[in-house]
């Protein structure tokens, strides 16, 4: 069986680099030593996501949190979308302590 590893690059190449790699034992779990190139290629580095995807495994840069609510907020103006949706329903924490 082969595992096939997508990578989300943010860089582009002329060339596909293609290896070979082995699952190995790191501590309770197991793990994959990511050559340099791919990972110089790529970008990656510090915390990333995985995901399954049909190809096997995408592995991408970890969004920070709250990372697209600026273009979400933008868009909402654009959108004429600024008034609090019918559906909802607020807490009490909310209700004592936001303004309305």
């Amino acid at each position: 069986m082969y595992l096939h590893f997508c990578v989300d690059r943010t860089t582009q190449s002329n060339y596909i680099v293609a290896m070979k790699a082995n699952i190995i034992t790191i501590g309770n779990s197991q793990g994959i030593r990511i050559p340099k190139v791919l990972l110089d290629q790529s970008g990656l580095s510090g915390e990333v996501e995985l995901e399954l995807c049909d190809a096997g495994l995408l592995i991408r840069h970890a969004k920070r949190a709250r990372e697209d609510w600026a273009e979400s907020f933008k868009q909402m103006v654009e959108n004429n979308e600024e008034e609090i949706s019918e559906d909802f329903v607020p807490t009490n924490y909310a209700k004592e302590n936001w303004r309305w």
